[in-house]
């Protein structure tokens, strides 16, 4: 499982601060790239091995007010496509989940910041967020453990460079 990520924060492109982006891309890009770089000779060398990178529906699509975290899922996208590649005449696999909105703390900070600090904007923003999908709801972290347990496991042992999206259906992100 390479995991890394930051929500940054919530506002429009012009008026977004360069060292937060800076920031966002250190630890949303340059974390998954420096996981990939060390753990993918080990694999190599044994000749097999899996490995999962939270990405999000974010990197598939524009994300509007949040241009740092969207052009890092893109970039984790890119990456696993190109390691993807490149290891599976090692045996080795490397696939990316795409989330939608997920019942965790970082979706609280999200709505927050589409609320501006605002409780009741926040929950009108979780409201707005919840309408995309066509189940109503968030996903729940278990579901998305669940696809990333698949993707390790032999049942998808032909999948690399992917990503896959789990999200209800959903009609935006």
């Amino acid at each position: 499982m390479n995991n890394a990520r930051w929500e940054g924060k919530i506002m429009p492109f012009i008026d977004y601060p360069t060292e937060v982006f800076d920031q966002l891309m250190s630890i949303n890009v340059r974390g998954v790239f420096l996981g990939l770089k060390h753990v993918l000779p080990h694999m190599i060398e044994q000749k097999s091995g899996a490995v999962v990178n939270t990405a999000s529906g974010a990197g598939l699509l524009a994300t509007p007010n949040m241009v740092a975290y969207g052009a890092s899922k893109h970039a984790v996208l890119g990456m696993t496509k190109t390691a993807g590649v490149e290891v599976a005449p090692h045996g080795v696999r490397v696939n990316a989940v795409c989330p939608s909105v997920v019942n965790t703390a970082m979706m609280r900070s999200i709505e927050s910041g589409f609320g501006q600090g605002d409780s009741a904007a926040a929950e009108t923003a979780r409201k707005q967020l919840e309408a995309t999908t066509p189940d109503g709801r968030y996903a729940e972290p278990q579901e998305i453990a669940n696809l990333m347990m698949y993707l390790v496991s032999d049942l998808s042992s032909h999948i690399t460079g992917q990503e896959l999206v789990i999200d209800g259906g959903a009609i935006l992100i």
